[in-house]
């Protein structure tokens, strides 16, 4: 990743607010390592609460974090729902005496319980502030904070954001600089895999998905018929009966995500929005299967390389054994579709999202 020298000037304080899930924390460090590359002088602080990942992931980056209380928005009219107000009054003027106290120059927020009081804060402080949302479909923090905000910035084409361009994903270095070619055959080595031969890489998050691996359990064989490799992170509690055969790998964890993808000819995997925005950058064919929960979050994710024909997509409750031999199987097998397919990716990825959201920074702050 290479991004242009800060000119000459005071030093910029920059407040990043968000957190709770990794799919908050790490697209906000991958913007706070583009910040301090840029410009190692830069004060770089991350507002979040004490409940959530970035109590361990944003010090073990080396970057001090702030607190703010953790104050979810009432769904229902009850107890919780009327000390609403004054809890989050109180919230609020912790982020306002901390915009203060720190002479912070702009704040940029990812959703989160940690970015609406500090959307709120910095619109009294006026102190300009950035929104990246990282969903198709945008948290309530960031629906109300994108109404005042200096800019704001999404993921995928279509996300219903006021005012927002596509940005993409900021996204770690290890995926940024990936090049596969040259790390194919050491990460290959590493599985245990052959790297002249196509690997399919089925992975569901990190407590692994049971469709997927049901689905697995039941079909697998039809995938390695068809001369491809298996490796496939079933989650740490996975029930699998590993069939200790020399094409299908069971990992219950992938510690380097890069050297997976490195190995990566197709992928079949849940549709996260920071899963679905490295699978795309990186342009590597994909089936997801989204999680089946909430609103249908995931669904969105994937509609817009679904849409481009990057990807495919089966629903979970349709992702069986059968589902694996008669749709994933043919495809593997159709080299061209495969090859369109990559080809489309670089439509809808990009691995420009870190520059393009500190570009959005400095046009807030006006440099």
């Amino acid at each position: 990743m290479t991004i242009d020298p800060v000119p000459q000037r005071a030093t910029t304080t920059y407040l990043l607010a968000g957190g709770g899930t990794a799919g908050h924390v790490n697209p906000l460090l991958a913007v706070a390592d583009g910040l301090r590359a840029r410009d190692p002088e830069a004060q770089i602080l991350v507002l979040g609460t004490r409940e959530g990942l970035e109590t361990r992931l944003v010090p073990e980056r080396g970057y001090e974090l702030l607190f703010v209380d953790k104050v979810p928005f009432p769904r229902r009219p009850n107890a919780a729902a009327a000390r609403f107000p004054a809890r989050f009054a109180r919230a609020v003027a912790q982020v306002r005496a901390h915009l203060r106290d720190r002479q912070v120059d702009v704040v940029v927020g990812f959703g989160g319980y940690a970015s609406a009081p500090a959307y709120v804060a910095a619109s009294r402080q006026r102190v300009p502030y950035v929104v990246h949302e990282a969903n198709a479909k945008p948290g309530l923090a960031n629906i109300l904070g994108a109404r005042g905000a200096r800019g704001a910035g999404i993921v995928f084409e279509g996300t219903p954001l006021r005012g927002a361009r596509v940005v993409g994903m900021p996204l770690r270095r290890e995926i940024v600089t990936l090049d596969a070619a040259s790390r194919r055959p050491g990460a290959a080595a590493s599985f245990g895999l052959d790297p002249d031969r196509p690997v399919l890489l089925v992975f569901g998050g990190s407590l692994g998905a049971r469709r997927l691996n049901e689905a697995l359990a039941g079909g697998w064989e039809a995938v390695t018929d068809a001369g491809w490799q298996i490796l496939h992170a079933a989650g740490e509690r996975n029930e699998l009966v590993d069939p200790q055969h020399p094409d299908y790998r069971i990992v219950p964890y992938l510690d380097r995500m890069d050297d997976a993808f490195a190995v990566a000819d197709a992928i079949v995997s849940r549709a996260g929005a920071a899963t679905v925005s490295e699978i795309s950058a990186l342009g590597i064919p994909a089936v997801y299967v989204p999680y089946a929960v909430g609103n249908g979050e995931q669904a969105l994710n994937a509609a817009s390389a679904v849409r481009a024909g990057a990807a495919r997509l089966i629903p979970d409750a349709e992702f069986t054994a059968d589902r694996l031999r008669t749709e994933v199987v043919p495809l593997l097998q159709d080299g061209s579709a495969l090859a369109q397919m990559r080809e489309r990716a670089s439509g809808v990825g990009t691995r420009r999202g870190t520059e393009n959201v500190i570009e959005m920074i400095d046009a807030a702050i006006g440099r």
